[in-house]
């Protein structure tokens, strides 16, 4: 799907040529220079609309109408042609590890015909580990705003998958469309959505999409350009932050202990052609902590108290890390023939290198049999590194089925004996199989009988076929990290990223006393992972009870030595923990739902989903349109009728209807395509849009014939022929712009 939208907006620019903006205008249109499309060339690098084209006689200027040639045919798919924006606003909130982000922006349908209307399509690129919480758009006499809805037994799963309102081009860039705008419309959006802030050497960065091409810039003159950022940075009371770079000129306009913030507006001449960025430290060199409690809101359907517990490495940059004993398990199935299998082989010798003289590895390959490396794990020494790369090499071959638990066996009878080393196991599977069940059960069981260093298993699900949640709960039952590579592409950074994430622990083990003071606690991942150097530990829940005023948390440092840390424990007013901790809990409580298989977790987490606005496994997302002539006449509760509405069909109401959009989970696996090894591929949305971008079903055949000719040149020149000659050609032609050739040829040929 991504590649159709790239297409899709390479030909709308080539279509917005016919708009004719007059000589009131402050720049001349950017030239859009014809060169081969590679996938990321025309994808959002910022919030964007696009107005969906199928009728290309409807382009023009809404303002100053231009004498048009007619064009026959229709887009099939549509052109997108990128609206102009008159204003833009970027609000953030920085809270622990989470950023909260509000996009509010103004843009305008300038390549209509006032007397016609086209739907709007929004594309909203979010960094990585990003959740989408909302849009709402407002336009002269209807308004529209995204729901979250619980998914019962009455959805057509299937219906709700194919549904092209709203989708994925990629894992991280979201389009939803809104219907029916009029030519020369004006809309004011507004985005939210929430990511994880990097950690790296004791300090934070947080990079948002923020770079806007040169055709969105209206061409008009005397227009204001507003542009406007506004952060700020909270954490507890009597933190030192101290900010470092930012990519844009911020001015700080407050600065209070553990609170900073920055404002920076201005009228351009252009957009901001960089990503927003920032980087900045909580000052600390050693280990620090503490407990953060909030009550629940009087509409919070959880009436327990709320507890957000953190871990901060600190910036000191010689901590010791545990020692590594390593076994890397991989999937050499058939499904992973070709790309994935290659950048799986050029990732794990990336890995391997880095691990140092004193780790100890080991390799199980495995499709229905396993293939091991050694019988016994080796010194990571130059010599063995290579033998195991020469090994890679010969018996990485894809082919047949998947089966984990032998390997994951076998892994855990090698990391048996461990004592003063972090056992690691690192799981790299693209399928599903059929006793994902009974692995979490056979691996829980294991790890219950360990010493205290068990194994921590960190997997990386490779595309849309494996089960996430599965891979998710292995992470979970062990203590370690799950990762996800959509595309064969990715796969290489992913496991290099897994790998260091993984093998940074500097203090593992870590109990806190608030268990031992609560009558009823709920924890969320209910296994406190280890806190890597890397990044911070943020550990929430539910309680009942009270909590002491002072706590201590313990662990295990490197050097296998017993720590303690003092908590400080605060009841913060402006940080909302329900927020910040939402996709977390939403996560774990969906592995442990898809795990159990329990109704009633999944009904918790479809409630969770909607008060909070993070998308889960068990809602989906429908656009509200309000028709506001019509909203005054029209008293009744809105969510009320969400919550019963038919998702079959769409609510139609006075003044109201409800547009179903879809699902925005993972899925839970694809047992048929894992059995048929059906090559690794990220389902985007509807797969039954075609792959070719060419404006009609004949284009196949003439496509490349209009590479030498244009159909609207020919018939000018059948002047210069003879009369029959002309007939024959005016004919041919006239025959084929049935079929939209001479649609495409406009685009083509401006000069015609």
């Amino acid at each position: 799907m991504a590649e159709v939208f790239v297409k899709s907006v390479e030909n709308g620019l080539k279509l917005s040529k016919r708009i004719y903006f007059g000589k009131d205008r402050d720049v001349l249109p950017p030239k859009i220079e014809v060169m081969e499309t590679n996938l990321h060339s025309y994808l959002p690098t910022a919030p964007m609309v696009y107005a969906v084209i199928y009728d290309p006689s409807i382009v023009d200027n809404p303002d100053i109408r231009s004498y048009q040639p007619h064009v026959y045919g229709c887009c099939d798919p549509p052109a997108l042609i990128p609206l102009q924006m008159n204003g833009i606003a970027l609000e953030v909130q920085c809270y622990l590890d989470t950023a909260i982000i509000t996009v509010s922006g103004s843009w305008r349908v300038h390549c209509v015909i006032g007397s016609s209307s086209c739907d709007c399509r929004l594309a909203i690129p979010m960094s990585e580990k990003g959740s989408i919480l909302g849009v709402e758009v407002d336009v002269a006499r209807k308004s529209y705003s995204t729901q979250l809805v619980a998914i019962d037994e009455k959805i057509d799963v299937e219906k709700l998958a194919k549904t092209r309102h709203g989708s994925f081009l990629k894992p991280q860039i979201f389009t939803v469309t809104i219907p029916m705008i009029d030519g020369g419309s004006n809309l004011s959006i507004k985005v939210g959505w929430s990511q994880k802030i990097f950690y790296s050497d004791g300090q934070f960065s947080l990079d948002i999409p923020f770079s806007f091409p040169e055709y969105v810039t209206p061409f008009v003159k005397r227009i204001s350009k507003p542009e406007k950022i506004q952060l700020n940075v909270t954490y507890d009371a009597g933190t030192e932050i101290l900010c470092k770079t930012t990519s844009h000129p911020l001015k700080e306009i407050r600065r209070q202990a553990g609170n900073l913030g920055f404002l920076y507006e201005a009228d351009v001449l252009t957009w901001s052609k960089t990503d927003f960025n920032i980087s900045y430290m909580v000052m600390s060199s050693e280990i620090s902590g503490g407990l953060l409690l909030q009550s629940p809101s009087v509409h919070d359907f959880d009436q327990r108290e709320i507890f957000c517990f953190y871990l901060f490495p600190g910036n000191h940059q010689h901590r010791k890390v545990f020692r590594k004993e390593v076994v890397f398990i991989v999937d050499i199935s058939g499904s992973m023939k070709g790309g994935p299998l290659e950048n799986l082989k050029n990732g794990l010798f990336t890995v391997l290198s880095k691990l140092n003289p004193e780790d100890s590895f080991n390799i199980i390959a495995f499709n229905g049999e396993t293939y091991l490396f050694s019988s016994l794990l080796e010194l990571a020494t130059k010599e063995t590194i290579e033998k195991a790369s020469q090994w890679i090499n010969l018996n990485f071959i894809a082919e047949g089925g998947t089966n984990i638990l032998l390997p994951l066996n076998q892994a855990m009878e090698m990391l048996s004996n461990t004592c003063d080393s972090i056992p690691l196991i690192f799981l790299i599977i693209d399928g599903s199989v059929e006793d994902e069940r009974h692995i979490c059960d056979a691996i829980k069981s294991n790890l219950r009988n360990r010493e205290s260093m068990a194994p921590r298993i960190s997997t990386l699900g490779i595309g849309s076929y494996c089960n996430h949640y599965f891979l998710q709960m292995l992470a979970l039952i062990s203590g370690g990290h799950y990762d996800a590579a959509y595309d064969a592409d990715s796969i290489v950074f992913r496991m290099q990223r897994l790998f260091r994430t993984a093998s940074s622990t500097i203090l593992a083990n870590i109990t806190i006393d608030i268990f031992e003071h609560l009558d009823v606690v709920e924890v969320y991942p209910f296994h406190i992972p280890d806190l890597l150097s890397g990044s911070p530990l943020v550990v929430s829940g539910r309680y009942h009870g009270n909590v002491p005023s002072s706590l201590k948390a313990r662990g295990v440092l490197g050097d296998m030595k017993n720590f303690v840390i003092d908590l400080k424990v605060q009841k913060p007013k402006d940080i909302p923990l329900d927020k910040i901790v939402a996709k977390q809990q939403i996560d774990v409580l969906t592995a442990q739902a898809w795990l159990l298989e329990n109704k009633a977790i999944e009904e918790k987490v479809a409630k969770m989903s909607i008060q909070t606005s993070v998308p889960s496994e068990y809602t989906c997302l429908v656009l509200l349109q309000i028709d506001k002539g019509k909203q005054a006449s029209k008293s009744f509760g809105i969510q009320q009728d969400l919550n019963n509405i038919d998702l079959q069909r769409p609510l139609e109401s006075e003044g109201c209807k409800v547009i179903l959009l879809r699902s925005l989970g993972l899925g839970f696996g694809n047992l048929k395509a894992t059995a048929e090894n059906i090559p690794l591929g990220f389902v985007e949305g509807d797969s039954s849009e075609p792959a070719d971008i060419l404006i009609n079903a004949a284009s196949n055949c003439c496509g490349k014939l209009a590479d030498y000719f244009c159909c609207m040149c020919c018939i000018k020149a059948c002047s210069t022929l003879n009369n029959q000659c002309a007939i024959t050609l005016t004919q041919l032609c006239t025959v084929l712009s049935c079929f939209g050739c001479i649609s495409f040829c406009s685009d083509l040929c401006t000069s015609c």
